[in-house]
């Protein structure tokens, strides 16, 4: 699976979005995370093919998570879903 890499000036932080491309929420913490500065990287799950999917879904469940999007991992521990900003920044020191 591929990941699409997003430059920042900010990047003590591994920052991974799983999103959908056309989900609202997810262009917003897209968007969050790139006005903020923040390195991250990000995959449109809906465009992946069925195998690279179920590793995603088995990444986000092993994590605690639920299968819902946007789901945002920080440093391969904290799982945050849906649209938290106020909680990212505080993860993130932003």
């Amino acid at each position: 699976m591929h990941f699409t890499e997003v430059a920042g000036t900010k990047n003590n932080h591994k920052v991974s979005l799983y999103a959908l491309s056309t989900c609202v929420w997810c262009k917003l913490i897209k968007q969050f995370l790139s006005n903020n500065g923040v390195a991250y990287r990000f995959v449109d799950v809906d465009l992946l093919n069925e195998a690279d999917k179920s590793v995603v879904n088995k990444d986000i469940l092993f994590k605690g998570g639920t299968i819902t999007y946007p789901t945002t991992i920080i440093d391969d521990e904290k799982l945050i879903q849906g649209y938290r900003v106020e909680y990212m920044k505080i993860l993130l020191d932003t």
